[in-house]
């Protein structure tokens, strides 16, 4: 993933409501929905799928930060 939006959230909601939001703002500002989500390990231990959304762990994304974008 080359580009993308990076959203963060440190509110009390779960990881799963978190990325939702952040897919939906996605969504609004490029017109298309995201397939892939990078999230500290801390935020989600394990790598998922979220609604079309395949969740990825790495460790230079900060906790509490979500990577959000298309991985081609």
């Amino acid at each position: 993933m080359q580009s993308g939006l990076l959203w963060y959230d440190n509110s009390t909601l779960d990881t799963t409501a978190k990325i939702l939001q952040a897919a939906a703002r996605y969504q609004q500002k490029f017109g298309v929905k995201p397939d892939t989500c990078f999230v500290n390990p801390q935020d989600a231990p394990h790598a998922a799928t979220v609604q079309g959304i395949h969740i990825k762990t790495k460790l230079t994304v900060m906790p509490n930060y979500f990577w959000l974008g298309i991985n081609k």
